[in-house]
């Protein structure tokens, strides 16, 4: 089992979220979060006044897939977040040792 943390831009959710639906994923958390990376920032003019914004608005998602969907999730998520500008993301795919469905206290891939 994998945990797939994906950093996408608020704006490509819905198509995320349905690509993924498609790719068979039944379940995601949603965070917002904020961060940047290599874009570092921009500034922004308010009332005539120029201020940086560092941290950039951002969406954190969370999935628990079977070694078999990384791929699909992976590449689910490339095709829907990606624009080809600065600042589409990061995916992290990380091993997941145990999953427990507190309910009915079923483990690993049957509690996913």
């Amino acid at each position: 089992m994998k945990w797939v943390t994906a950093i996408i831009k608020p704006f490509t959710l819905d198509d995320v979220r349905e690509a993924l639906g498609e790719a068979g994923v039944q379940g995601m958390t949603v965070t917002e979060v904020k961060g940047f990376g290599r874009q570092r920032g921009h500034t922004e003019l308010y009332r005539g006044a120029e201020y940086v914004v560092d941290f950039l608005p951002k969406l954190k998602i969370e999935i628990a897939v079977a070694d078999d969907q990384v791929e699909l999730a992976v590449e689910a998520i490339i095709r829907a977040a990606k624009t080809g500008k600065v600042g589409d993301g990061k995916i992290f795919v990380s091993d997941l040792e145990q999953v427990i469905r507190i309910r009915t206290q079923e483990v690993d891939a049957d509690a996913l």
